[in-house]
């Protein structure tokens, strides 16, 4: 419980004074900001905008699965050339649908759209510094992934689409121009995109770490920090050692595609022809690809892991459960999630000893996220619990969590997983646990930090419409496809209607296909929500839901540099909820404990002469501030 970096928080006070005196003009201000919390703002407009974009295309191939036999000559005005003259939906774009719909929720929305968002907003705020580390390159990391999208969304326009591989884009599918339409010009621009996608994480990634190591208040130790910034800080930690394999896995693929290369062709054939590449290996490229893959589920799940134990124990009134036992479940997810790759691969050829050493890494790591949710349950049980729509929509994280991890225990084992896999109880899987649980997440954050970020309280009523038909849709998208999945429907499929072994799918990929089109509507009511509320919703207080962090200690619309004052000092942890024998239900980070000895606990009070220390060092460095002034 030490007091930490003092010399940081000196420099913090200090840092860009001028900040507070000039005022932005909308340029400087809006656009190319240096402020994280603008940044912030632009990375969770630029998510939903991707969030609808990745989900209209899914509503898309939804529509081609439940319907097979529709006409669909309706979407000809949207997808031209795409769509027949008979009304049928081009099966190489159906392809091209599947493979967008996944690179976009996953990197464009739960990574950028996720991390992006919070872990700009909130860190600063929540460990007491005036911004980011470099605010340059938080701007810069910012439109690079700008960039990005730009040629990503060019692709969906090319005459012959955008990549059609899949999300994974596994060659020699994805290395061979002549392949498929979606392996042209497409997959050259998706190659493009995610290099700028990935030197924006990786300039991301240094700025939080740097920030949380250097830039803490005075009296925030590691030991003081909230779990929010526990998991930003760790996913941080992930993404910077896990994207540069996959960029080396994109940059052996363009040299394969453009410069005569064999890192993954060999002995390959097209319309009886042998192409000249040999000694190549296309499971190299799955090695690379997974090495980030893995841990890319943690870094999409972690900050929504972290949000929901800030959320949770608010609205529950009581201390978070275990809280050294969270950060070193999340420090064991950490580490292992780089040695669990290869259970994406248990049908590539692997050796059968390799597959039961990952096989059994893969069943460890259930231990660390099964103390997370024992701990989430445990913060619930005879809490005083305050339901806003936040606290459901993390309520509905832990849910997916349990309900999708069960199903990951299959999976991760080698006998069972050759049978399921590329069916769709895989699909439904990671939906689950992945998809839906770190959507909810950062769901979560936005109802419960929109107060800060805008000033404005969303509406709640809203917030309780829009969370049911949520969480009742994803369940009965998803819910449905392990039994399909189990029965043996293949995933990616553009058409199974040929096969009469597969007519028993009909009715429930209709039901799927139906209930995915209703929660996809239905998350316009949040669009609404979100941006009404934005200007007219109810003005906010400055402590709306009084939480102890230290990010409702500024101002309610904070500007540039977050405290006008002095950056306030820490005491104490950020979990004194429902304290025996003080006055309120919360207590502060910023409240001293000489303040509280009525509910100070044994360990506390051998902390207050301490305390007293740092407070009279502190009164006299203003002292001796104020002196140099006058």
């Amino acid at each position: 419980m030490a007091v930490a970096n003092v010399s940081a928080h000196d420099a913090a006070s200090t840092h860009d004074e001028h900040d507070h005196e000039h005022h932005d003009n909308f340029i400087t201000k809006y656009i190319f900001s240096t402020d994280h919390k603008m940044i912030a703002k632009q990375y969770l407009v630029s998510g939903i905008f991707w969030a609808f974009i990745g989900g209209f295309l899914s509503v898309l191939f939804r529509l081609q699965l439940g319907f097979p036999e529709m006409d669909m000559s309706f979407l000809k005005p949207i997808l031209g050339g795409w769509i027949s003259e008979t009304g049928k939906l081009d099966p190489t774009f159906y392809l091209a649908l599947v493979t967008m719909h996944g690179t976009i929720m996953v990197f464009f929305v739960l990574t950028a759209g996720l991390s992006g968002t919070f872990s700009n907003y909130l860190i600063p705020l929540q460990i007491g510094a005036r911004d980011m580390a470099s605010g340059f390159m938080n701007m810069l990391s910012y439109w690079l992934f700008f960039i990005s999208g730009l040629f990503m969304f060019a692709s969906l326009f090319l005459e012959k689409g955008p990549a059609g591989g899949g999300w994974v884009v596994y060659p020699p599918l994805s290395a061979l121009e002549q392949a498929i339409p979606g392996s042209g010009l497409g997959m050259t621009l998706w190659l493009v995109a995610m290099t700028f996608f990935i030197a924006s994480q990786l300039m991301g990634g240094i700025n939080y770490i740097s920030t949380v190591i250097n830039l803490r208040t005075k009296g925030m130790s590691f030991s003081r920090l909230p779990l929010t910034i526990w998991a930003f800080f760790l996913t941080a930690v992930i993404g910077l050692l896990s994207f540069p394999v996959l960029f080396s896995a994109a940059l052996l693929l363009v040299f394969d595609r453009s410069f005569g290369t064999s890192f993954y062709l060999s002995d390959i054939y097209i319309g009886g022809e042998a192409l000249p590449n040999t000694g190549g290996s296309a499971v190299l490229y799955q090695h690379l690809f997974w090495f980030l893959g893995h841990p890319e589920v943690y870094i999409v799940l972690l900050p929504a892991l972290g949000i929901t134990s800030e959320v949770i124990a608010t609205n529950s009134r009581k201390p978070i459960f275990g809280y050294k036992a969270m950060i070193i479940s999340m420090l064991g997810i950490t580490i292992l999630s780089f040695v669990v790759w290869a259970h994406h691969m248990f049908v590539s050829g692997m050796n059968p000893f390799l597959g039961s050493i990952f096989m059994f890494l893969t069943l460890i790591i259930a231990v660390p996220s099964a103390v997370k949710v024992f701990n989430y349950l445990t913060t619930l049980w005879r809490g005083n619990l305050r339901f806003t729509p936040g606290m459901l929509f993390s309520i509905g994280l832990v849910s997916f969590f349990i309900s999708g991890g069960l199903t990951g225990i299959f999976l991760g084992n080698s006998a069972i997983d050759i049978q399921l896999h590329d069916t769709y109880f895989v699909v439904a899987h990671f939906h689950l646990v992945m998809g839906a649980a770190s959507f909810f997440g950062m769901l979560a954050g936005v109802y419960h930090w929109f107060p800060k970020m805008f000033g404005r309280m969303m509406d709640d009523k809203l917030g309780y419409v829009h969370f049911w038909l949520t969480f009742v849709g994803v369940y009965l998208v998803f819910f449905p496809m392990h039994y399909i999945g189990i029965a043996g429907f293949p995933r990616r499929y553009y058409s199974w209607t040929n096969f009469s072994f597969s007519d028993m799918y009909t009715d429930l990929n209709l039901f799927v296909s139906v209930a995915a089109i209703v929660t996809f509507f239905a998350q316009f009511i949040f669009v609404f929500n979100f941006f009404y509320s934005m200007y007219k919703g109810r003005k906010a207080s400055a402590n709306p839901w009084q939480s102890n962090t230290l990010e409702w200690t500024t101002p309610i619309e904070p500007g540039h540099g977050n405290w006008p004052g002095e950056i306030p000092t820490v005491y104490r942890w950020p979990y004194d909820y429902s304290k025996p024998g003080a006055e309120a239900d919360f207590i502060p980070q910023t409240v001293p404990l000489s303040a509280t000895p009525e509910s100070n606990l044994p360990h506390e009070a051998k902390l207050v002469q301490l305390e007293k220390e740092i407070m009279e060092e502190d009164e006299a460095m203003l002292v001796g501030n104020e002196s140099k002034e006058s």
